[in-house]
């Protein structure tokens, strides 16, 4: 694996290498959707003779991680075998750029999924893709069951949080919590049979309580399964000190009516339709939101539900934004308003 460098996050970050169409790519794979806030495709230019990657390509819609993690992954595989490239984990990932919060590893599993499936995409020869491996278990993420299971298989994670700190699953409205612990209570008893995992590590259903807002992720641990959980955490998850509290940063104001640009009615009423469109998704998993106004390419939005409270509120309104800037063909500011 290539030598880690100084700072290798904020370089990645800064200064991504391998941005963009990769015209002559034979392998492209591609994980996530701006709809659920991150979305990541790569493409790779394979050769044929020898299965040697030999250029590696990304376009990426997400935070500062998904586009560090996006390009790290294009470096290590660039040069290597289809075989090799298989066997780079998220791990390595993270630790080619040196770590990543806790609350942000599922970026490091999107770029290793992403290159699970251009490999997959490659040796089909043109074959279209299959059904998807198994069920989906969080609706809100699209994570399905065998995504959920190989990450939890090969980070070696015991926590329900570290589930969704990895893939997002159980991360918006929370109705797939009992589906995520049962997956994780299998895989961890499979791990144990095989004897990767020490019994006393495997998780037990209902040992940790689903999201609070204690629970809620900040840089912090996972809640702990007992005396040892902590030493069992996988080394290559950072998890800074939980900072001093702060008070919490004041809502957006709204500037006086008369100096809001609301563009022409009709412009006003294509919003108005695109943010309705958009609450039938938002209500199936108990939130909601309300168009509160316009100004220019601000679009101010009032959350409600599960919308406010959800524990990747964020990224819900990255989705929104990244939805409604799709319907509305331009580039629109999506800020929330109490």
């Amino acid at each position: 694996m290539p030598t880690m460098q100084h700072d290798a996050f904020g370089e990645h970050f800064a200064n991504p290498r391998n941005v963009g169409v990769l015209a002559q790519a034979n392998a492209v794979g591609s994980v996530g959707t701006m709809g659920w806030g991150d979305a990541v495709k790569l493409m790779l230019q394979i050769d044929p003779a020898t299965d040697r990657i030999e250029q590696a390509r990304f376009q990426t819609f997400g935070c500062s991680s998904a586009i560090a993690s996006s390009s790290a992954i294009t470096e290590l595989i660039t040069g290597k075998t289809t075989d090799e490239a298989l066997e780079i984990t998220a791990a390595d990932v993270v630790d080619f750029l040196g770590g990543l919060p806790a609350e942000r590893m599922y970026c490091s599993v999107m770029t290793y999924e992403a290159v699970q499936n251009a490999i997959a995409d490659y040796r089909r020869h043109g074959a279209p893709a299959p059904a998807a491996d198994s069920a989906t278990i969080c609706k809100c993420f699209g994570v399905t069951e065998a995504m959920a299971a190989r990450t939890i298989r090969i980070n070696h994670l015991t926590d329900p949080h570290q589930v969704t700190f990895h893939t997002k699953a159980g991360g918006g409205c929370f109705g797939c919590y009992k589906q995520v612990e049962t997956v994780l209570a299998r895989v961890n008893a499979e791990m144990v049979a095989e004897g990767n995992l020490a019994p006393r590590q495997a998780y037990r259903p209902g040992s940790v309580p689903p999201s609070s807002e204690a629970l809620k992720p900040r840089g912090d641990a996972p809640p702990p399964l007992g005396s040892g959980a902590r030493a069992n955490i996988p080394s290559h998850i950072a998890i800074p000190p939980r900072p001093a509290p702060t008070s919490a940063a004041p809502r957006p104001v709204l500037p006086p009516s008369e100096n809001r640009d609301r563009g022409t009615p009709e412009q006003f009423e294509l919003i108005k339709q695109a943010v309705e469109a958009l609450r039938p998704h938002l209500q199936r998993d108990g939130g909601d939101c309300e168009l509160v106004d316009v100004d220019g390419n601000t679009i101010y939005l009032r959350l409600s539900g599960n919308c406010v409270d959800c524990q990747l509120a964020s990224v819900t309104l990255s989705g929104v934004q990244a939805q409604l800037a799709e319907k509305l063909q331009r580039v629109v500011r999506v800020v929330p308003v109490s």
